[in-house]
């Protein structure tokens, strides 16, 4: 259970930090903060999940489902942070408004 948290925890942390590259970006300075806010939590949500595990756990090995799970996580975070903020927020939303 608490490798499926983690994974969850860490799609969410890289889904913000995807977004806060965009801001950076292109210069979206209002959303910088609050962004960093939610960066933070969720970090530090998926730092203490995996600690009590790696505590709990009697080998690396035990380990294995974690790493799986956040690292899919991640990667899938990144990936709906790109479309998300190319679809609603980049050069494709100007595109989409001109159109309506």
């Amino acid at each position: 259970m608490s490798e499926l948290l983690a994974g969850i925890a860490y799609f969410v942390f890289v889904f913000f930090k995807a977004i806060q590259q965009r801001n950076v970006a292109y210069l979206h300075y209002k959303w910088v903060m609050p962004t960093s806010y939610c960066m933070s939590t969720t970090e530090l949500f998926v730092i203490s999940v995996v600690a009590l595990k790696a505590i709990g756990s009697d080998t690396w090995v035990d380990m294995v489902p974690m790493v799986l799970t956040v690292g899919t996580g991640g990667g899938l975070g990144a990936i709906v942070a790109m479309y998300l903020h190319h679809r609603y927020v980049g050069e494709n939303a100007a595109r989409l408004e001109k159109r309506t």
